[in-house]
């Protein structure tokens, strides 16, 4: 019981200890400067769309006609990253993930164009009456995950997403610039994103799984790898809410 005792102990010790760690440069600087790719500017914009039950496929249908053509238009700085419908977690649910080239400016071109677009306008407008509720978050990606690039299918995929304390995103980034070494062996790793405007201190990681039971078989082989235990022990502790959504690629999704 001694030994049990003690070594509980030095564990707390430990993690208490981690909380007071950084090793990141402590200068004064935003966590998106320390955190983000400095090699692109690229900006991510995240949409969820409840939508009423008996809409689903005609939402569904609308989208795979308009989307494309944003996506595929040359004059557009913004790329349609995936789309999908979310199959376990909330019910009736669109997500729709973006890229901007070149940021908040490339945003704003793309908007200011679409208001003057006539076809996107009657989209809107006929897609909103076929919502419950929609939100968005802007995102910028963490610097040590994977570029989300299209991938063949078929596939499910994995939202993960982490509400984090306040102030706790660069230990955060910290932890799982290691931890991410242990989930690349399957190619499993889509993208791991934090938010900008929207829900702060949110953190979404996607992932990517032939179907549910490779994706229990590669989550338990992650506990057979020393050093994943510790980490995930150290960044539990930052967390204040998760949530994880399986969801289903649209036909149109680049993420298949």
């Amino acid at each position: 019981r001694g030994l049990g005792c003690s070594a509980r102990r030095a564990r707390e010790d430990s993690w208490l200890k981690s909380l007071f760690v950084r090793k990141v440069d402590p200068r004064k600087d935003a966590h998106s400067n320390l955190l983000a790719k400095r090699e692109t500017s690229s900006l991510y914009k995240l949409q969820f769309h409840n939508v009423k039950p008996e809409y689903l496929e005609a939402y569904n249908k609308l989208c795979q006609e308009v989307l494309p053509k944003i996506h595929e238009e040359k004059h557009y700085p913004c790329a349609l990253v995936g789309t999908w419908n979310t199959w376990y977690g909330e019910q009736d649910q669109a997500v729709h993930l973006w890229r901007y080239e070149g940021g908040y400016p490339a945003l704003n071109e793309v908007m200011s164009k679409l208001r003057q677009n006539k076809e996107f306008t009657e989209f809107r407008k006929e897609r909103g009456n076929m919502l419950l509720s929609r939100k968005n978050q802007l995102l910028l990606e963490f610097s040590f995950w994977n570029e989300p690039v299209p991938r063949d299918g078929p596939n499910i995929y994995e939202l993960r997403s982490y509400q984090l304390r306040p102030g706790t995103m660069i230990e955060w980034g910290n932890y799982w610039a290691r931890a991410i070494r242990f989930r690349q062996d399957s190619n499993e790793a889509v993208g791991g994103f934090f938010s900008q405007i929207g829900q702060l201190y949110m953190v979404h990681h996607l992932w990517a799984y032939k179907d549910l039971q490779t994706r229990e078989d590669i989550r338990n082989a992650a506990w057979h790898k020393p050093g994943w235990d510790e980490l995930v022990y150290y960044t539990v502790p930052l967390i204040q809410e998760m949530e994880s959504r399986i969801m289903i690629p649209l036909k149109i999704s680049p993420l298949q």
